[in-house]
Formats: C-alpha cells, structure tokens, sequence
C-alpha cells in the first residue's frame, strides 16, 4: 500500500511539472478554474472617506467584466469570474494591517488591487512582499512603489507619483508666476512630503528658501487646518499652494475665504480635484475664490461636456446604471476606480490563461497599452528600469460658473522617460 502511495504522489508531481496549468491554477492561492479572488482596503468611513467611491466604481466594472463575454467568447477573464473583496479601514494603518492579513491568510485572495493610503500600503508592503502576494496597482501616488521595486518587487503603483506631479507644478510656477512669493499647506505624512519634495526640487534650493514665505504642515488626524490657515494667511502670499487629501483642502478655501486671503494663484494636487470636491469648495468659499484653480489630470472626467460621446464615458455611464445605480456618475472617483479595474483586466489577460501570481506580477512589469479610461495620449508603461505605469499629465483649470475643469495646455511628462 505504502508504495501504491509513493507511486501515486510521484505521478502527480511528475504531471504537474510536464503538463502546463495542469495544477498550476489549483495550487495558486486565490485561483480556481472558475474564479480569481482579489481585495483590498479602503476608507469607507473615517478623515478619507471622500475615497470610498474608489472601490464600488471597480465593484462595478467587476461586475460587468464578469457579465460580459471576453475576446475569448468566455465571460469574466478566461471564463474565470472576479471575486471582488474590499473592507473599511478607517484610513488607519493599524486596522489595514489586520484587514490585509485577514485579506490572505483567510480570504485567500491572489493579489491585492489598488488599495489606498500611502501610510497604509507601506505599513503592509514588507508583509506583502514577504508572502510574495502582489501588492498590485495602489491608489496612492508615492514615489516608493516606482523606485524601490529592487527591494520590494511585489508591490505596483498606478497613478502618476506625487513628486512628478509637485514638480509640474514647481515648473509652471517658475514659468508663469516667477519671483512671487509661495505659501504651501502640506500633509504631514509621505504622501504630503513627497508632493512638497517635487514642488522644491523643480523650483531649485535656492528659489524655494527665498520664495516659499509660509510652508505649513497639519495632521491627518487634526479635524480642522484652521490654525494652518491662519498662518498661511499671515504670510499673505500671491501663490497658494495645497497638498492634502479632500476634507482638508475644502477646508483651506473655506478658511482661506473667511479670512480674506486673496492670493492670486491656488493650486492643488490631483487627488483632491474633482469636480464633486471643488463644488464642495465652492459651496463652502465662494465661485470667485475657487474659480481659476490649477492641478493635474490623466483621466477623462465624467462631469464635463467634453466627454459626453465618448465612447468609453457612455460605457461607463452604462455600467454604472446598471450595477451602481444609486451613485452619481459624474463623481470622478467612480470613474478612477474603472480605470484601475481596466489596468487589472488588461494585467491578467497578459498573464496567461494559467495564471499565477508571479506572471500577473511580470504582466505589470511590461506593460504598453492605453486604457480607454484614461485621457488620449496618456500611456500605461513599464519596463525594466521604469516602474511608473502612469507618468503622463495634463494641466487643467477650474471654472466656478460651469464647474469644469478646462485642459490647459499638453499632455506632458512627469517623470521623463
């Protein structure tokens, strides 16, 4: 019997390694011949909950991967259905630590997709990496995903880096408001010091001592940037400059308003500046305040006109009727999260009909394609040496009385390649 045993585990072994996918997919956690198991955390409630639409719009585009019929004829990716598994955070690093956990060692999921927070992902990523789970397309901008692959090769970033896009920023500066002093309200976190370092860097040393008047710091946990704004206010700068997730940069044109700073110039980073958010601003300012504010884009925007027969945006207003019906569609945080979704599809039907988690981690690594989420011109790129999938923006430009944001200028390079 005993060697009946041996004989028969033999066998086994041998047809895995000679047969291809014969127990590739089975032995691969989170893949089955019928479904692929994903996750991720989010802020659904908490200082960051403006992000929870993020991971419904990917719920929905799930669901209509896993409805439709593929270039293969097969529905979902290879006939396999997407299991789509998020939970609320809180935006707190301590809770998506035991959340992630959770995520693999009892979900047993094949990556995480797109979790958000930049405290959050590094507070996970040496797990993640560890396990040789991919920590795949995070909703955060930092510069690590991009730049310390070496170290950590199972984590992917997605959107343009938080350095490249403060450095645009720095550049238009200098190109349109030279020598006028600078105010900057900034997160005091990674994610806010990596915007501030783009900002400088492009400015050069001795630009930035000499024009930045006021470079102001607060806490994610602070309620309020009143105080903050105080100071900002103080220093009473023609170019303002705001660095922050979407509640505190509200705040800072509420506050800025109320305590009439008038600069001449706002800026504000792309995470913060969709329309839903500005409107909010406006609500709580003024259209005269909020109107002409700057910041970067690489998406299509479902609340401008521009779009309205595009062919992407009607599929994506189709979609979300159908599967997110009670959301409003012209929130551009559903739409990001289409996007990301899109990036995933694309990644697993390069990674092969047997997927496993190492090829989904190599089909990120060589990527050359365009999303139909994304604005035209911006390319999904990596290589080698170049782990930025996105790098490519566009300027654009707030008008208060349409609520759109107009594009200005060129679709440029953040990072040059």
């Amino acid at each position: 019997m005993r060697k009946l045993i041996v004989c028969g585990v033999a066998l086994v072994a041998a047809l895995a390694l000679t047969v291809p996918g014969a127990l590739g997919s089975a032995e691969q956690a989170g893949i089955t011949a019928k479904t692929i198991t994903i996750g991720g955390t989010f802020p659904l409630t908490g200082p960051a909950a403006a992000y929870a639409p993020i991971p419904v719009g990917m719920k929905a585009y799930f669901s209509y991967i896993n409805a439709r019929r593929g270039p293969d004829g097969k529905r979902g990716i290879y006939g396999r259905q997407i299991v789509w598994k998020y939970y609320d955070d809180g935006y707190n690093p301590a809770n998506t630590v035991q959340l992630t956990r959770r995520l693999v060692e009892q979900d047993k999921v094949f990556a995480t997709v797109g979790q958000l927070g930049t405290e959050h992902n590094l507070a996970v990523r040496p797990y993640m990496n560890q396990q040789k789970v991919p920590q795949s397309l995070v909703s955060t901008g930092a510069s690590y995903w991009g730049l310390q692959y070496n170290q950590y090769p199972w984590t992917t970033g997605w959107q343009p880096d938080y350095i490249a896009e403060g450095r645009l920023y720095g550049l238009h500066i200098k190109a349109n408001h030279n020598g006028k002093k600078i105010a900057v309200l900034y997160q005091n976190d990674d994610y806010g010091k990596d915007y501030l370092y783009g900002l400088r860097s492009a400015l050069g040393k001795r630009y930035a001592d000499a024009n930045i008047v006021a470079e102001v710091p607060f806490e994610v946990t602070s309620p309020t940037v009143q105080a903050q704004m105080v100071r900002i206010r103080q220093a009473n700068a023609p170019i303002f400059v705001i660095l922050a997730t979407p509640t505190p940069t509200i705040q800072a044109y509420a506050f800025g308003n109320a305590l009439g700073y008038r600069p001449e110039q706002i800026y504000l980073n792309s995470v913060s500046a969709t329309t839903a958010f500005l409107n909010i601003a406006v609500a709580r300012s003024s259209p005269a305040y909020v109107n002409g504010s700057l910041s970067m884009a690489y998406t299509k925007d479902p609340s401008s006109p521009r779009w309205n027969n595009d062919a992407a945006m009607k599929q994506y207003r189709e979609i979300m009727a159908k599967y997110a019906p009670g959301a409003n569609a012209n929130d551009g945080l559903y739409l990001y999260g289409f996007a990301k979704a899109e990036t995933f599809v694309q990644a697993m039907y390069k990674a092969g009909r047997n997927p496993t988690r190492a090829s989904y981690q190599a089909a990120l690594n060589s990527m050359n394609s365009t999303n139909k989420f994304l604005l035209p011109g911006v390319v999904q790129k990596t290589g080698p040496k170049d782990h930025f999938i996105i790098s490519q923006m566009q300027l654009q430009r707030f008008d208060a009385s349409s609520r759109v944001w107009q594009p200005v200028g060129r679709i440029v390079e953040g990072r040059p390649r």
